[in-house]
């Protein structure tokens, strides 16, 4: 007798406010999201802008934490040390859940310590030059680079960065050498790339669209397996000559380890009905984002995504003796 009501009076606090959250209750207070980035940025802006749908969805406000530094990293940290109770939410990129593992000597596991909610979605990045390259398409631009071995100048926005590894990875197909210049981001180098300071880059497609527009650079191909939506007129590199060469910046949702399932399975939910909506779809493609499809959002496929796309990259980071300071 004593036993069961011990039993149920810890099923009764458990279920009080300071236990364990059930899906049919949560949220019941505003729920943080923490982006591993300075306010402003790509990712601060979707964070935002799906921030206010999940606040319609869940009718709980949506608050925004921005924790930059180390690629991310500290950002993530602090997701990971956060209570396992729904309130906390991780969104990231490929670079902040994934790169950075191969990257830096973690405190935290990027595979394990966060549970997967959602593959949100992805871009592509761009090869691109100056205006005043000799090369007009992606063939030429390789056959460019094996004749000046390791003259050639390619702008990246850090060093690990996407577009530093997807070049490494270029240089690897493609059997060339080129230096590598790094900058604080990418506005100053795509600053020098107009200049002619540089010869090129490799970064996000959506950072180079008013370049583009305004026909200030040459572009040579998109890094996906396809063409992308959002860039119709630009052939991928398999199209251009260049076969099974692809790289991407995709974004995710992450809580904590430990968050009970039934909570993430909502989160999902919510997240699935988001990305449905037609506005939303429209403003993916205005930022150059591309909407994971329904068969790639669930928890998990984003596990088993993200560990594929580690298996790729962190022996690429490894073999290219990159080192982050």
């Amino acid at each position: 007798m004593r036993g069961w009501l011990a039993a149920l009076l810890v099923a009764m606090l458990g279920a009080g406010p300071n236990g364990p959250a059930a899906a049919e209750d949560y949220p019941a207070r505003p729920v943080t999201m923490i982006v591993p980035f300075p306010a402003g940025g790509a990712t601060d802006t979707l964070a935002r802008f799906l921030g206010e749908r999940l606040n319609v969805v869940l009718k709980q406000p949506i608050v925004i934490e921005n924790v930059g530094g180390a690629a991310g990293s500290l950002g993530v940290g602090r997701a990971v040390r956060a209570a396992p109770d729904g309130y906390t939410l991780s969104i990231g990129t490929s670079t902040t859940h994934m790169l950075t593992g191969g990257l830096y000597a973690l405190p935290f596991d990027l595979l394990h310590d966060l549970e997967p909610v959602i593959l949100i979605g992805s871009e592509p990045l761009l090869i691109v030059g100056r205006k005043d390259l000799p090369a007009d398409d992606l063939k030429q631009l390789i056959a460019w680079l094996k004749a000046n071995p390791d003259k050639a100048s390619v702008g990246i926005a850090g060093v690990g960065a996407t577009g530093h590894l997807a070049g490494i990875a270029l240089q690897k197909a493609t059997g060339t050498t080129f230096q590598f210049v790094p900058y604080r981001g990418n506005g100053p180098a795509m600053q020098d790339l107009v200049a002619g300071q540089i010869d090129a880059m490799i970064e996000p497609a959506s950072n180079f669209k008013a370049l583009v527009g305004a026909g200030s650079i040459k572009t040579y191909a998109v890094t996906s397996k396809a063409r992308s939506p959002s860039w119709s007129n630009i052939p991928s590199a398999d199209e251009a000559g260049l076969s099974g060469y692809s790289a991407s910046l995709w974004y995710g949702l992450w809580v904590p380890k430990g968050t009970p399932k039934d909570i993430a399975a909502k989160l999902n939910a919510a997240m699935v009905e988001i990305l449905a909506s037609p506005q939303v779809t429209q403003r993916f493609a205005e930022l150059g984002i591309q909407v994971s499809p329904l068969a790639q959002q669930s928890p998990e496929a984003l596990r088993a995504y993200q560990k594929d796309e580690a298996d790729r990259w962190w022996p690429i980071i490894r073999a290219s003796g990159v080192k982050v300071e």
